[in-house]
């Protein structure tokens, strides 16, 4: 893979370079990846700057004055002191304040105000050259950081006087005409655009600029590049950097600067263990807990049963090996009844593949906009690790409803981006989603329709005792128990792999319990197995198997019991088990 690179700008720059330069738009709503190092091609070669910096000494490095502001830092200038200072002396002496001598507004409105003076005293600005007075303005950048904390979403109702007035100077700022022509550019950061007030968001005057996380090519340029900083970082490495850069996808430069150091720096070897333990930490992190990394260390080989299934499955996972993408489904939706082995059947099928395996975890949040931000994070990661699997379990409760279903409205909001995100076409293959719910019922049918979930495979418990069997040697393999030690189960025990899963458990316990080593374990389980009461709750089971039937795509997933099940009398069971079990 090659890291020669012409432009001196990573594309979204250039982006914005255009857009200024049409003239017709000068406020930039810009997001993503903002906190990471930015890649700069000038006369002294490659250099990584931070965003601020880069954004104050090149981008906007023609300009009179670069003016910065946060709730943390308050309002500086970068760029401009002197021009700035002289602004101030003027201000000082028409309004009786002492800016000049004191500290700077830190107050959002306050600092919004003087900003706002400014610009508009850069457009209007005169200067006196050979004795007349003539037109000078100043070319002025401002920068606002973390701005979701100044405008943060909100119910216009139900905000203040000095947000409404902070709101609505923003606004200003990107459908003033005077501006546009002024060169004067105004840059508002934010790490994500769903905690910003909407009418900042959806405002037609304001350019949308994404950041996006580096390309496996972006990676293997900044390992280069880091060899200058680390002259061991090659030999430390077990593999080539080549190979190592395809592994540090999802990560920022950040990251990866910080993991070469740890282990550079510490005589610590860079291997594939050590690259996938930190990468998984790493993401973890910036994705503020919000998914799990998932190490899939097992193949379809692994799954017991389901025949049909794990075909299929292994079919779609050599498509995806090959780099068939159009053939592939954009997400699977796995059913049945709760410990029929849908997460495992997942992980078995991602090991299958060769690519990473992440968890949703639990991304809803209190505090308005937070839940759609940590959407938005989330997505983010997902498009940039380049092929993914995404497990979405217990969807029915995960995944939102199309009226909303909450007085926020946040449920809707969840639904929308999913929606959105899964039917992109652009991901077939790369972002592969995984729905399970033994509830398929519940699921919005617009987010299991045919063009996000296109393959509806519904799990059921073991069939026969030879399948019961074949799981019971499986779980015994997935618990550390060896096989030799497994008895016959009884004929007909209707148990599925939780629940043997569970027998195994108790068998140890009671086994670790002896005080002496009465019985062999394969004794004590047997005794366990005797003793077992299966789950009570058939017919909830029974329904989740039937709406599991139900949401089947393809007859060749069903068992023979299920198989030849007409609609009408598979409606009519359910509608008879709805009402004994009280579902709505």
């Amino acid at each position: 893979m090659s890291t020669t690179r012409t432009d001196p700008y990573p594309p979204w720059v250039q982006e914005m370079r255009e857009i200024f330069r049409a003239g017709t738009i000068s406020q930039f709503l810009v997001s993503g990846n903002v906190f990471d190092l930015v890649p700069w091609r000038g006369e002294s070669g490659l250099k990584y700057l931070p965003l601020k910096e880069f954004l104050a000494q090149v981008l906007f490095g023609s300009f009179d004055v670069v003016l910065y502001y946060s709730r943390g830092a308050g309002l500086k200038p970068l760029k401009g002191q002197e021009e700035f200072h002289r602004y101030l002396k003027i201000l000082d002496e028409w309004t009786q304040t002492t800016f000049t001598s004191g500290r700077l507004p830190r107050e959002a409105s306050q600092a919004l105000e003087m900003m706002d003076s400014f610009l508009r005293y850069s457009q209007t600005r005169t200067v006196v050259e050979k004795g007349q007075v003539v037109r000078a303005p100043l070319r002025t950048a401002v920068l606002i950081d973390f701005v979701q904390y100044i405008v943060p979403q909100a119910d216009p109702a139900h905000m203040n006087d000095r947000s409404t007035e902070t709101l609505i100077r923003l606004l200003d700022w990107a459908s003033d005409p005077g501006m546009l022509g002024a060169q004067l550019a105004t840059v508002l950061l934010t790490e994500n655009l769903a905690g910003l007030s909407r009418s900042l968001v959806e405002n037609p005057y304001s350019a949308k600029v994404q950041i996006p996380l580096p390309s496996e090519s972006d990676c293997l340029e900044y390992l280069e590049f880091l060899k200058g900083q680390f002259p061991d970082l090659e030999s430390a490495c077990e593999l080539p950097l080549a190979s190592m850069a395809g592994k540090l996808v999802g990560l920022t430069r950040v990251n990866i600067l910080h993991m070469v150091a740890l282990a550079v720096r510490n005589q610590r070897p860079i291997s594939v263990k050590y690259l996938a333990d930190l990468k998984k930490e790493l993401i973890e992190k910036e994705c503020y807990g919000l998914l799990e990394f998932v190490e899939a260390r097992r193949t379809l080989q692994d799954v017991a049963g389901l025949a049909e299934a794990k075909a299929w499955l292994r079919q779609d996972a050599l498509l995806i090996r090959e780099g068939k993408l159009r053939s592939v489904p954009m997400g699977y939706l796995m059913t049945g009844r709760i410990g029929t082995g849908k997460t495992w059947l997942t992980n078995c099928f991602a090991g299958e593949v060769g690519v990473p395996f992440v968890v949703f975890k639990n991304f809803r949040d209190k505090w308005m906009g937070a839940t759609e931000g940590n959407l938005e994070k989330i997505f983010q990661v997902l498009r940039a690790l380049g092929q993914v699997i995404v497990f979405v379990d217990e969807a029915d409760q995960m995944t939102g409803k199309r009226g909303g279903g909450d007085e926020s409205g946040v449920s809707g909001r969840i639904y929308a981006m999913l929606a959105a995100e899964m039917s992109n076409t652009a991901n077939r293959g790369r972002i592969i989603w995984v729905f399970a719910t033994s509830r398929p019922d519940l699921v919005e049918v617009d987010l299991k329709r045919p063009g996000r979930l296109d393959v509806h495979i519904p799990l059921f418990p073991p069939q026969s005792d030879a399948e019961r069997q074949e799981l019971f040697v499986a779980m015994a393999r997935k618990v550390g128990l060896p096989p030799e030690e497994l008895p016959e189960l009884p004929p007909g025990l209707d148990v599925g792999g939780n629940e043997m899963e569970a027998v195994m458990v108790r068998a140890q316990r009671q086994f670790d319990l002896q005080a002496q080593a009465e019985r062999s374990l394969k004794e004590v389980l047997a005794e366990v197995v005797s003793q077992y009461r299966p789950v009570p709750h058939r017919r909830n089971l029974e329904y989740m198997d039937l709406v599991a039937v139900k949401e089947c795509t393809d007859e060749a997933f069903l068992p023979e019991c299920h198989r030849h099940l007409e609609p009408a009398e598979l409606d009519r069971r359910l509608d008879e088990l709805k009402r004994e079990l009280g579902i709505s």
